[in-house]
């Protein structure tokens, strides 16, 4: 009657064992196939719009209400737009999703192991069920605070990607932004060069006719005619830079070129040239706050941690391996044994991996030095180049004032009889020039201020294009 309770005690201990090994398997991960198809990726792509309803609800969600029937879409829903549809968006948070599950892996703790290897004893004679079953157990135990040196590394490496995620919005953000000015200075230029156009061949029919009575050299008539044929060449060129620039704009959107057809769009935002971004307190903050910068910190507060581990790896880590085993036909015999192991530190002391974790440190330290002024530089520069354009675009809109005045004067004075049409299309021609000098001021000053923008990275800009 023993050795049946005995065998049958054995066997449910070892059913427990095998049900709570199958509940374990049970509850692991399982590997899920997500094919990805260039064919399929490209049709994807060309299904993109402006119209489509994610993108819609995507600018509902961010409490911008979508150009409806046929508004002008403006720079803050093209950003909207940008930041819903380019891939680089996606990348970065790939990026963010795998360092946050590197914190996972970094606050995990190491499993315990059993290890069950059963014998067979000969040495008992008349058995009928010689075998001895031993189980041990390894529960390891990491000791000098490793888990949370480990920890603390992850979590600063997470705050690292985000704040790269952050660097990809603002690089999304400006490029978006070069394209939309990109595309109204092609069709500003566009409409420019055909006044100009007109205007030259109105010179020449006056000065063809003028040829006829003999008032002026068939030079002039010549210089005159060349002067359109270099105009018609620049307005072609306009027009194939218009055309360019919708492609640009495209692509910073990560739509289709044809997903463009039919949209308008507003570049009432490019038509301000603020002065909050020249104020001393947003240069200090950019220093402080630019995404760069603050991931170059982040990044080093890792290396830092990373360190202590290693200096924690020093003292090695405990292994308690306690085991038992029974042997149920000699006398339901049961052993107990209770095991302690650990490294002993006699060859090495971590010296190698300490010794890397402190040049990686020092290299850390060294890249965030190296952002922080490169940012000290570009912000400088910007302010420098923000300042002069912006200078040279009030010049310019003076001078296209004063030529408007005269524009007035001499057409009064054509109406009066004082001055021939010749004259007036001339002072036409002056102010198209002066207005195409403001145009080229104008672009400049906001091509400055992007990089001003960009320089700066601070919620600060947002108030130039919300």
């Amino acid at each position: 009657m023993r050795s049946k309770l005995a065998v049958s005690r054995s066997w449910h201990t070892r059913g427990f064992l095998i049900l709570a090994c199958a509940g374990q398997l049970a509850a692991c991960a399982h590997f899920q196939a997500k094919p990805l198809s260039a064919a399929a990726s490209i049709t994807s792509f060309e299904t993109r719009s402006l119209e489509t309803p994610g993108l819609r609800t995507f600018l509902a969600a961010n409490h911008v209400p979508a150009p409806a029937g046929g508004a002008a879409w403006s720079l803050r829903t093209l950003t909207l737009a940008a930041l819903y549809y380019q891939p680089a968006l996606a990348e970065a948070r790939g990026k963010l999703l795998a360092a946050q599950a590197a914190e996972i892996s970094a606050g995990e703790r190491p499993n315990p192991t059993i290890s069950f290897t059963p014998g067979y004893d000969t040495g008992v004679p008349g058995t009928v069920h010689p075998w001895i079953v031993p189980l041990s157990f390894d529960w390891p135990f990491e000791t000098a605070g490793k888990r949370g040196y480990r920890l603390a590394e992850a979590r600063h490496l997470a705050a690292a990607a985000r704040w790269d995620l952050v660097a990809t919005v603002w690089r999304v953000r400006s490029r978006l932004r070069a394209a939309l000015l990109a595309l109204y200075a092609a069709r500003q230029s566009e409409l420019q060069l055909e006044r100009e156009e007109s205007t030259r061949q109105r010179v020449l029919a006056l000065l063809e006719g003028q040829l006829k009575a003999g008032n002026v050299s068939s030079y002039e008539a010549t210089q005159a005619g060349i002067a359109v044929d270099r105009t018609t060449l620049a307005r072609q060129a306009a027009t194939g830079q218009l055309q360019r620039a919708r492609v640009a704009l495209a692509g910073a959107l990560g739509v289709p070129l044809r997903a463009l057809d039919g949209a308008r769009f507003s570049f009432a935002e490019l038509q301000t040239v603020p002065l909050e971004l020249t104020r001393p307190q947003v240069r200090q903050r950019a220093l402080l706050d630019r995404a760069d910068v603050r991931a170059a910190l982040e990044r080093y507060a890792a290396s830092q941690s990373a360190l202590q581990l290693q200096i924690a790896r020093q003292w090695p880590d405990i292994s308690l391996g306690p085991g038992f085993a029974w042997n149920e036909q000699l006398a339901d015999d049961r052993e107990w044994e209770l095991g302690l192991s650990l490294p002993l530190p006699v060859r090495n002391h971590n010296q190698g991996p300490i010794a890397e974790a402190k040049a990686q440190r020092g290299l850390a330290a060294a890249h965030f030095l190296t952002v922080q002024t490169c940012a000290v530089t570009q912000i400088d520069s910007s302010l420098a180049g923000y300042d002069s354009a912006r200078a040279q675009l009030m010049t310019a809109n003076a001078l296209l004032r004063n030529l408007d005045r005269q524009l007035s004067s001499v057409h009064a004075q054509v109406a009066a009889g004082e001055l021939q049409p010749l004259d007036q299309a001339n002072a036409r021609l002056a102010y198209e020039a002066g207005a195409q000098d403001r145009l080229d001021a104008l672009v400049r000053a906001q091509q400055t201020l992007g990089q001003l923008e960009d320089a700066v990275e601070s919620p600060l800009t947002l108030s130039a294009w919300k």
